[in-house]
């Protein structure tokens, strides 16, 4: 990992940029409350500087209840090459949604799949980084991001203690498998009228989720029309499992 910039927001925050690799990411650390720190992992949909503004407010958040977070570059997005694969997936995809047509489960899985195969070993490479900072003590939470990706980090990374998932994206079917196998405490966001997720896909996920303790956060409105309250309930799910 080599940091290659760092500033200080107005509220305190450090904010701190790095690379670990060819993968870009940022790593924002509180204040104003004593190291070492417990970690979110910030997910997100890919994009990391068109994202970064709503990164930044969810980092905050995160800093104001003692954590640490940090975030990486999606495979495929930003300045990171593209898979001639994925974009032909991504065209078909929203040649389906524009049509009005349902999106068959091929395309889907040629979207999906891929992306977690890779972007999971990333997650778990940049945690090892990250963990190695003396800043950085632990317990691990995951937030947000794309929900395949949630997922299987949740069953394969023994490291993240809770999460909190974003129903937001579509999710290939071979994923329910993987989620029947998740056993850590799970805080499930859902927006009730989101535009582009399956809401019927989406709850039958939530039910095969195989954690004992797990919750479904249900707002009206769409995609992006997430309100502040409900990520002020994530982080104090966080503040029970993390601290």
């Amino acid at each position: 990992m080599q940091f290659t910039s760092e500033q200080r927001l107005d509220d305190g925050v450090f904010e701190r940029e790095f690379t670990l690799g060819e993968i870009p990411g940022v790593l924002w650390t509180p204040g104003s409350v004593s190291a070492p720190w417990p970690l979110i992992l910030m997910g997100h949909p890919g994009g990391l500087r068109m994202m970064h503004p709503r990164l930044v407010a969810r980092a905050r958040q995160a800093a104001a209840e003692g954590f640490a977070a940090a975030t990486i570059e999606l495979p495929g997005s930003g300045d990171r090459p593209r898979s001639a694969a994925a974009e032909q997936a991504r065209a078909d995809l929203r040649r389906a949604i524009g049509a009005g047509e349902p999106v068959d489960d091929e395309i889907v899985d040629r979207l999906v799949l891929p992306l977690v195969d890779q972007a999971v070993p990333e997650w778990r490479s940049a945690l090892d980084a990250l963990l190695s900072l003396p800043e950085i003590g632990g317990p691990i939470g995951y937030s947000g991001g794309v929900i395949s990706i949630g997922v299987r980090l949740a069953v394969v990374e023994p490291r993240i203690s809770a999460a909190v998932l974003f129903a937001g994206s579509f999710v290939p079917r071979i994923m329910f498998e993987e989620a029947r196998q998740v056993t850590i405490p799970l805080h499930v966001l859902l927006q009730w009228d989101d535009e582009g997720n399956d809401r019927r896909m989406a709850l039958d996920l939530f039910d095969a989720l195989g954690s004992k303790e797990k919750t479904l956060h249900a707002n009206m409105g769409g995609h992006t029309g997430v309100p502040q309250f409900a990520g002020e309930e994530a982080n104090r799910f966080f503040a029970r499992h993390l601290k």
